[in-house]
């Protein structure tokens, strides 16, 4: 399992045209081979984080080089962000509990 940690800071005056675009991007990675699962938070600072799970490396780096992908980091870099942080982690072990 590889596990993509997407830190960010988004610029207050793209805020809307952000909410137009994440959601299209999300749903362009479900249609990826491997992909796993997607998580956002927004903490009360106003950092988001961002998880998303791949089942290997291959189907992450699959994503990281789709075109459209591609493009919307170009403009997340131009417009959005005042800063971000990706980290790229091997998930090395995993324990679940449920409560039944």
């Amino acid at each position: 399992m590889i596990l993509t940690v997407f830190r960010s800071r988004i610029n207050e005056e793209a805020q809307e045209e952000y909410k137009s675009l994440s959601p299209q991007i999300v749903a362009l990675a479900k249609t990826m081979p491997g992909f796993v699962s997607h998580k956002s938070y927004v903490a009360e600072d106003g950092e988001r984080l961002s998880l998303v799970e791949f089942e290997d490396e291959k189907s992450q780096q699959n994503w990281a080089r789709n075109a459209e992908h591609m493009a919307a980091k170009e403009r997340g870099r131009a417009a959005f962000y005042k800063e971000y942080v990706v980290q790229i982690c091997n998930v090395v072990r995993e324990s679940r509990f449920s409560a039944k």
